[in-house]
């Protein structure tokens, strides 16, 4: 595996994180993050979070900021291809993902502003209560 030693990353507010990247099997994780998401019909970053976390050791609000990147990432691909599928035709496709996109863009902000203020264990604990949510959620639409 390809590990990376001594990745070192200062936010804004000066904290400095240093952990390790295992570039590929992030890469595994990730391709099986999606995977399962998409399956299941859910947003990826409760299942990614915590395997950033757990799995890969990144620290807590590394790996919420990773995944919001990676996820913003993936819902602009996902809106190109549906603009050049033509599936905005009539125009109220794309009234609703403007929407959706200022929508997101602020949540994220606000989002990114708690996450400086919040402790990483009460991270890791809510990122557990929203996968019992999920997993009763999905429980509930199965039965």
């Amino acid at each position: 595996m390809h590990h990376r030693p001594g990745a070192r990353l200062t936010d804004r507010g000066g904290t400095t994180y240093r952990y390790s990247v295992r570039t590929r099997r992030g890469v595994a994780y990730s391709v099986g993050v999606g995977f399962i998401s998409s399956f299941l019909g859910i947003g990826g970053g409760v299942i990614h979070v915590p395997l950033l976390v757990r799995a890969l050791g990144f620290p807590v609000h590394v790996a919420t900021a990773t995944s919001h990147f990676v996820l913003a990432n993936m819902a602009a691909v996902g809106t190109v291809t549906h603009i050049a599928a033509g599936s905005f035709a009539g125009g109220t496709g794309i009234h609703r993902a403007i929407a959706l996109s200022l929508g997101v863009v602020g949540g994220a902000q606000v989002g990114a502003w708690l996450s400086q203020r919040t402790k990483s264990v009460i991270i890791q604990r809510l990122l557990a209560v929203a996968l019992v949510g999920l997993a009763l959620r999905l429980l509930v639409t199965v039965l």
